[in-house]
């Protein structure tokens, strides 16, 4: 039985001409080479039936359909030692979701493998005993977990009034469609017996964020942080900056003065008025989790987990990552 093999452009012209003598099919796939089947298919396949060229084969768009076909068939991707090392690399160390992985990979034009590829060698290791699957055994934990406890928005904000502040509902509504740089959302995120805290500040257009370790979280301090890392941007940057209703961000007004934005207040105990700067928290707790130590976490480390969020793909963003949105926009503004 002979091996099956693709017709090369040769053949088809070669077969396009047989045809215009009227040379029978049978008679083609003899004098071509090939089984009469092939014959029969290639024609059925490439042979319009509608159109200028109704019912008449034209062996370079053949040629050309038959590309295409090849270009977006789906290869298979054996998951090798080296792809395995890379995939888990990313999980554990730049906490990247199978998705993620999956497309960026793409994008950059390493290879072609889908999340759910990657989501069912996971799980296969987890319960396989054989040794090729020791390694990645606990994968799986890096997988991560969306649960969140949400605070009740019914409830009564006994912290107390904070001098001059405006609520969000006075915010300039382009704030909204996200459609400049210079709109940041600010939180704490706190470490294991609310002992000790990070500073986050992100960007709602582009995600770029910036974390800053507290000491404390006292006011001054907080001050001090904000106005080290956002005054070095151009006064022009930063526009507006939203907090919560924290007596550590009673001295927004210095802020806002120092940076000539507008600062505003979410709601008591509404978490989605500020979304943005609590989704990048959700991501940094894969790094820091609840019951971490924040005091015992050093400066290093923290830039590093602030490298890899801003490096990290985007879903919305269409797997590109918040450093290379923030390029993009920059472009914009000067062109």
């Amino acid at each position: 039985m002979k091996k099956y093999s693709q017709l090369t452009p040769e053949q088809r012209y070669q077969i396009s001409a047989l045809l215009e003598t009227k040379t029978d099919k049978t008679q083609i796939a003899t004098i071509v080479g090939v089984h009469r089947s092939t014959i029969y298919r290639e024609l059925k396949r490439n042979t319009p039936s509608r159109g200028r060229t109704a019912n008449k084969y034209i062996p370079n768009d053949a040629q050309n359909k038959t590309n295409k076909r090849h270009a977006e068939k789906r290869k298979i991707i054996v998951l090798t030692d080296e792809l395995k090392t890379r995939i888990a690399g990313l999980m554990k160390h730049e906490k990247w979701s199978p998705e993620l992985i999956a497309k960026r990979l793409a994008a950059e034009g390493e290879c072609q493998i889908s999340h759910e590829t990657i989501y069912k060698w996971i799980w296969t290791a987890k319960h396989s005993n054989r040794s090729e699957h020791k390694t990645y055994k606990t994968l799986c934990k890096h997988l991560r977990y969306t649960g969140r406890q949400q605070k009740r928005s019914n409830e009564k904000d006994k912290r107390g009034a904070i001098i001059g502040r405006v609520g969000i509902d006075k915010r300039p509504k382009i704030v909204e469609s996200r459609t400049r740089i210079g709109d940041i959302e600010v939180d704490l995120m706190m470490g294991k017996n609310h002992k000790s805290a990070l500073l986050v500040m992100t960007d709602r257009t582009t995600l770029i964020t910036m974390i800053e370790k507290l000491e404390s979280k006292g006011a001054e301090e907080v001050y001090q942080k904000m106005n080290d890392r956002l005054t070095n941007f151009n006064n022009c940057w930063i526009k507006t900056i939203t907090f919560d209703n924290g007596k550590e961000f009673a001295y927004h007004h210095k802020i806002g003065k120092d940076l000539n934005a507008e600062t505003y207040f979410t709601r008591p105990y509404t978490s989605q008025d500020k979304g943005t700067v609590e989704n990048r928290i959700g991501v940094i707790r894969r790094f820091f989790p609840k019951k971490t130590d924040l005091r015992n976490v050093t400066e290093k480390r923290i830039k590093e987990v602030e490298k890899l969020l801003n490096y990290r793909p985007i879903r919305k963003f269409n797997y590109k990552n918040p450093i290379e949105v923030l390029q993009n926009k920059i472009v914009a503004l000067m062109g």
